[in-house]
């Protein structure tokens, strides 16, 4: 049987050790519902808060900021939405992910309108030209702290600055789910007013996420129904899935995060290094400012649908940073936004479980793969 070396940490993060162990426990200590009165349901109510304040020191934020969600995707919807009250209009970057996209597209079918601000060549926002975007019934502006698909990271701080002193009310959401367990996040010290987290994308559990929300902000809920949540998100908590979360905080706690990092920069940069090496190959994003773990590449005359069937065929996980390649049919409209080949690239990204192993099988096999299909085109 093939040995399999995964290389799509960026997509979802195998479930780390102890965030099943974490959730093994909650589901033996029987919970009851911790909105009651009861024994059952106060246990679950601590043990929730306990989760809570544990995420909320990982993140930066205070406990009270901390919305539990079933992932980034909600998190982002209930940002757009939750907002859309306070102006007509909506401010994001050319780069934001689909979820973002589509949720403020969403909203002009109701009369809201929207402003796309563009980037340079390898992904980048200027602060300036997005606080330019701004109008007076502007009710958010919309940056990813890094891009999911080539990793760039971008100046965030310097945006929530340049968008404060153009309109010190409009408010920032920053999706940080392809950062957060990447990078060191601080709401706080950013300045932002909602920031989007998902647990999978970094080895926690899937279903579970969470909206920092600014203290004193108010939103419009984007779930209704019960006052869970301090009434914030409607619907039962998911007891095991926060404690699952709060578990991987944890683990990258206190250099936990800066030592995965490192050995992830090391990685990457093996792949990048062997990849380069291999012609009509190119690294798309930007060469410093970037994710530790994801290398997005251009790849000019081989089409990714075929790279990904052999490389997966000698058990090698990857992606291709092209929707194309995916879900859509459509090029993928980050590297439309870049200028750069929207329709050949490969995305390959390490994570807790990676060892070198799997970076030199994937750096042997994807040489392999493209001689292999160029000469089929001879």
């Amino acid at each position: 049987m093939t040995s399999r070396h995964y290389l799509d940490h960026a997509s979802t993060s195998p479930t780390r050790p102890e965030a099943m162990s974490a959730m093994n426990q909650w589901w033996a200590a029987s919970h009851g519902d911790p909105s009651r009165m009861h024994a059952e349901a106060l246990a679950a109510r601590y043990e929730i808060e306990e989760s809570r304040q544990r995420v909320a020191d990982f993140l930066g934020a205070t406990a009270r900021e901390v919305v539990f969600t079933s992932g980034a995707t909600e998190s982002i919807a209930a940002a757009v939405r939750g907002v859309s009250h306070r102006g007509a209009h909506q401010v994001l970057s050319a780069v934001e992910h689909s979820a973002v996209r589509l949720s403020v597209d969403r909203l002009e079918a109701g009369g809201h309108r929207s402003t796309v601000v563009g980037v340079d060549s390898t992904g980048r926002v200027d602060p300036a030209e997005m606080a330019a975007a701004i109008e007076p019934d502007t009710a958010a502006v919309h940056c990813q702290w890094a891009n999911h698909e080539v990793g760039t990271v971008q100046p965030v701080t310097e945006v929530v600055a340049a968008c404060r002193e153009r309109s010190p009310d409009v408010l920032i959401h920053v999706d940080a789910a392809a950062a957060a367990g990447r990078v060191r996040i601080h709401f706080a010290e950013v300045g932002a007013d909602l920031m989007s987290i998902s647990a999978h994308k970094f080895g926690g559990p899937p279903g579970i996420g969470a909206l920092l929300v600014r203290r004193g902000l108010r939103l419009v809920p984007l779930l209704e129904g019960g006052e869970q949540e301090r009434a914030r998100r409607a619907g039962l908590e998911n007891g095991a899935a926060i404690a699952g979360f709060a578990a991987v905080c944890d683990v990258l706690q206190d250099g936990g995060l800066e030592q995965e990092a490192d050995r992830a920069r090391y990685q990457t940069d093996k792949l990048r290094h062997r990849a380069l090496d291999t012609e009509g190959v190119q690294a798309y994003g930007h060469a410093t400012q970037r994710l530790p773990h994801l290398v997005c590449l251009g790849i000019s005359d081989v089409e990714p649908q075929a790279v990904l069937i052999a490389l997966d065929r000698v058990g090698v996980a990857a992606h291709s940073g092209s929707s194309c390649a995916s879900e859509s049919l459509e090029p993928s409209p980050v590297l439309e936004a870049m200028g750069v080949d929207a329709h050949h690239s490969l995305r390959l990204s390490v994570g807790w479980s990676t060892v070198d192993e799997d970076v030199a099988a994937a750096a042997d096999a994807l040489k392999e793969a493209l001689a292999d299909l160029r000469q089929l085109r001879r």
